[in-house]
């Protein structure tokens, strides 16, 4: 699903960009083109925010109340930048989905480890939330288009909605391979097999483009926990013994330089009509 025009075409504002672009698609977005860049990407942070919890969590003994506290406190200064800067910078933006990655995974872990509640209660109830997020962006803007996020309302719908993607894809992950046994590495098939088939629904039976993007972009979640838990758990376990320090630190070398690639070249921005 690569360079998908997730616009709608019901205001000037959301005229997809390829062929006619309007003028006002032509303006600063505060989001990247979705390019193959941005779902590889995409999933490396997703791994490190399973890989990173465990390794704040565990190794380093921070504890889930404290690590949540500083992770927390972390993404919502770097959202704060986010939300002033007039443009999409990169290594901030992705520097912030790295951080509600890993958000996202301890609110999960939080509700499941320090409250018991189970998988099968969580799961629905991250996906009922992410449901009214969903509902509550549209009846207010009338477009879930990541390409209209140019106002701050906008930008504020976005990221509570990737912070219940993220919530949600650890969720369903963890219920997927350990609660229903599935395992890791046939997890990791799983979850491909579905986003295989989006693609497929969406360029072959045109699937609604909108959809299909946000369909995509929920189950590379758990695409990229079942990736980290894979390289990071022990053989006993099932996975590649890795660690989530060398998982972490693999992960993040690959996000940086595709972030610093971009930041150079641009590859990822919208490029704005000439006069």
């Amino acid at each position: 699903m690569t360079d998908i025009d997730i616009s709608e075409t019901t205001s000037a504002a959301d005229v997809p960009w390829q062929g006619g672009r309007s003028r006002a698609s032509a303006m600063m977005s505060k989001v990247p083109e979705v390019t193959a860049y941005f779902w590889g990407i995409k999933v490396l942070c997703t791994t490190v925010g399973e890989t990173a919890a465990d390794y704040l969590n565990t190794n380093l003994n921070f504890g889930l109340t404290n690590t949540s506290y500083v992770m927390s406190a972390l993404l919502l200064l770097v959202l704060v930048v986010q939300f002033r800067v007039r443009r999409y910078v990169p290594v901030i933006y992705w520097l912030a989905v790295v951080l509600i990655s890993v958000v996202g995974t301890l609110v999960s872990d939080n509700l499941t480890d320090n409250l018991n509640v189970p998988l099968t209660t969580t799961t629905p109830v991250f996906a009922v939330a992410l449901a009214i997020t969903f509902a509550a962006w549209y009846l207010v803007e009338g477009t879930l288009s990541i390409h209209s996020v140019r106002t701050t309302r906008r930008e504020f719908f976005y990221w509570l909605t990737i912070l219940f993607t993220f919530a949600l894809g650890t969720s369903a992950g963890d219920l997927v391979a350990e609660r229903m046994n599935v395992g890791y590495l046939l997890s990791v098939a799983l979850f491909a097999g579905v986003i295989a088939l989006i693609a497929g629904a969406h360029y072959l039976l045109r699937l609604n483009a909108v959809l299909a993007f946000w369909l995509a972009y929920i189950v590379t979640r758990p695409l990229g926990a079942s990736v980290g838990d894979y390289l990071s758990s022990d053989r006993s376990e099932g996975g590649l013994g890795l660690g989530t320090t060398g998982t972490s630190a693999l992960f993040l070398t690959a996000i940086l330089g595709l972030v610093v690639y971009l930041s150079i070249t641009g590859r990822d921005r919208e490029q704005p009509l000439t006069p």
